[in-house]
């Protein structure tokens, strides 16, 4: 008989057992039954939208109740934002900044700058380089109140924050530039500060360079800086009185204001320095120093003993007379001017020439003007940047530092640069930055020059008469920098209506074949200024037809152009080639002198005829062949081959690797002669 069921329950439980003997224990199956045990009600899974939602709650509550208020859902698409109206920003802008930069100045994100840019057809990365234009517009749309500066200029604006405290500055040696007419004396008189002999080794003794020179005096330092006199060098005379701090016009007292006198003293005014008369020559039997007093007293130079300002010290150059009271007036403007400058602070300065060495690369001579420049610094000068390998003093001896007011000879450069430029001590890679942005605008600009038809100058009045000619392309190649640059203003300047003259290319350096190739392709003329062509450049020239000119003295390269388009080049002095030797040894005999020892090269080489010395490839002598001798015989010619024995008139400083060209000028008659 089965067991009483409750009521409802399941067959086999007992009446009035629990399902569940425990309290809190899960119930046991009996064996062979099932256990039915009642479950919560499974939860709906959320919908990809509510989810979405649920999301945007979290992330963006502040968009989720915007759309809530609006009565859309959370998930739907919202209208565009208006645009942000961004607050005027003043922005400085440099040559070559990045977009990275740009976007640092505008305080905003460099994607914002660069989607820009790709709205404009142009594709950029954060790191590219942009010109000035670019910069200028993008900036401007971004509400960029735009001020363009150049690197030298934002570099001299950090170096006056740098050196407002009035602590940090020690007087410093004045800058004093020398001026005048030429032939007024004015190298003459620095040879009697400094003992030294310029003006001889000058090409008809005027001076060609800037040089710059350190002074002592009872223990204190004066600067000299010696200018150009002759008219040409009007630039680089200016360029002068940008960097001193007294100028001294120097004014012949037998010959009184000249031209180039009245140009000195505009310059002087236009730099805003004072000016010190130096009345030269005061020791020859014409000197009318009341004169000239006068005549400068129209200029406005009103003398001390006059009533004036202007200090007038009377002088002779050959007998030194009052030379002390120069220099002590010198001292005395200086003292009064309160020159001052940081030492401590990075080396700024001015480059005063440049050229090429052969042994040591591109030399710059440097002026500094503020803060040590020391051994090991990266500086940008132009679109040239370098390290500081050696500095030299005006004498030649190395040193490892040089302070304010001091000129030094720079090693190190990467290039030449030009003279007149600023240069500054800057970090390695934003002087490298700086300079290749540089670099790549000049190449723009050459490539952007176009060439014209070929042509030499003795052909150019047939051609201007015949109306062919509207060009006439001309390359020019020079010792130093600063000739060079005169040369390339001072030519184009020559141009009229018949005839413009364009400089093609312009730099230091013997003529080289790639001058020639270059002249060749566009058939322009080469002015060589105190250089000479290369031996391969020169049969190149031969071969190709290219006019290559040689001058020393540069007012004889106007002439020459002048005459040339006047068609006044008849007859003409030509220059006919002997041949070239070689300077393998040297001897000094006595009562003969210096022996050079010499394998000729080619041509031929003949007692009596006219020499060039040229070591590096410029010219150091010019002079007449005295002795000729193969072993112990005099000979009167030496031809290709062979070795002999050479003695130059008048000069002993024949070293070894020198290049004696041998050559002999004749008078020849224009072919154009007597149209």
């Amino acid at each position: 008989m089965r067991p009483p069921q409750r009521p409802g329950g399941r067959p086999g439980q007992p009446m009035g057992r629990p399902a569940s003997s425990t309290v809190g224990q899960a119930p046991k199956a009996e064996p062979g039954k099932p256990l039915y045990v009642r479950k919560p009600p499974a939860r709906a899974k959320p919908t990809i939208e509510k989810r979405f939602a649920e999301g945007e709650r979290k992330l963006h509550p502040v968009r989720a109740r915007a759309g809530a208020a609006a009565g859309r859902g959370v998930g739907h698409a919202e209208p565009a934002a208006p645009p942000v109206v961004r607050e005027p920003r003043p922005v400085t802008i440099t040559e070559g900044i990045t977009v990275r930069e740009l976007a640092e100045k505008l305080d905003i994100r460099a994607k914002e700058l660069l989607k820009n840019l790709l709205d404009r057809g142009v594709f950029a990365s954060i790191n590219q380089a942009l010109d000035i234009q670019t910069a200028t517009s993008l900036a401007e749309a971004f509400s960029g109140i735009v001020q363009v500066v150049s690197f030298e200029e934002q570099m001299a604006h950090e170096d006056v924050s740098k050196d407002d405290k009035s602590e940090r500055l020690t007087p410093r040696a004045p800058v004093v530039t020398v001026m005048g007419h030429v032939d007024h004396g004015k190298t003459s008189l620095l040879d009697a500060i400094r003992s030294t002999d310029v003006a001889g080794g000058e090409s008809g003794g005027i001076t060609q360079h800037i040089g710059a020179s350190d002074v002592h005096i009872d223990g204190k330092r004066i600067v000299f800086i010696d200018t150009p006199g002759h008219e040409a060098f009007t630039r680089m005379r200016a360029r002068g009185a940008k960097v001193t701090d007294i100028v001294v016009l120097v004014v012949g007292a037998d010959d009184g204001v000249m031209p180039q006198t009245e140009e000195a003293i505009d310059h002087a005014r236009a730099a805003k320095v004072p000016i010190i008369v130096a009345l030269n020559k005061i020791d020859k039997p014409d000197a009318q120093p009341e004169r000239v007093k006068r005549q400068l007293a129209d200029h406005g130079l009103m003398p001390e003993d006059w009533g004036g300002d202007t200090v007038m010290v009377e002088v002779s150059a050959k007998t030194k007379k009052n030379i002390e009271r120069l220099l002590e007036m010198i001292l005395l403007v200086g003292d009064l001017r309160e020159l001052k400058s940081n030492p401590a602070a990075s080396a700024s300065g001015t480059v005063l020439e440049s050229r090429v060495d052969k042994g040591r690369g591109p030399v710059a001579t440097v002026l500094v003007q503020n803060g040590t420049l020391s051994v090991g610094d990266v500086f940008i000068c132009g679109a040239v940047y370098g390290k500081v390998r050696a500095l030299y003093d005006d004498r030649g001896q190395p040193v490892k530092s040089a302070g304010p007011s001091t000129p030094v000879e720079v090693l190190g450069l990467q290039g030449i640069p030009d003279a007149g430029d600023q240069f500054y001590v800057a970090d390695e890679a934003k002087a490298r930055h700086i300079v290749e942005y540089r670099q790549s605008k000049l190449r723009e600009a050459t490539l952007a020059k176009s060439a014209s038809s070929r042509l030499t100058l003795d052909q150019l009045h047939e051609q201007l008469k015949a109306g062919e000619v509207k060009d006439l392309p001309i390359v020019i190649k020079g010792d130093v920098q600063g000739s060079v640059e005169v040369l390339s203003e001072m030519l184009p300047k020559l141009s009229n209506e018949q005839v413009k003259l364009k400089i093609i290319h312009a730099s230091v350096g013997a003529v080289s074949e790639t001058d020639v190739l270059l002249a060749s392709a566009s058939s322009a003329i080469i002015i060589a200024f105190n250089v000479r062509p290369e031996r391969k450049a020169s049969d190149l020239a031969q071969q190709e037809g290219v006019d290559i000119r040689l001058h020393t003295i540069i007012y004889e390269v106007v002439d020459e152009i002048k005459k040339a388009m006047a068609g006044l080049l008849t007859p003409v002095i030509k220059e006919q080639y002997l041949g070239r030797a070689e300077v393998r040894n040297t001897f000094r005999v006595k009562g003969v002198g210096m022996i050079a020892g010499c394998h000729i090269q080619d041509g031929i080489v003949k007692r009596d005829a006219e020499v060039r010395v040229l070591r590096d490839n410029v010219v150091v002598y010019t002079g007449r062949i005295s002795s000729l001798r193969r072993f112990k015989d005099d000979v009167n010619e030496v031809r290709a081959g062979f070795e002999c024995g050479i003695s130059i008139s008048n000069f002993a400083d024949v070293k070894v690797g020198d290049i004696l060209e041998c050559f002999a000028m004749e008078r020849t008659a224009h072919p154009g002669a007597g149209a």
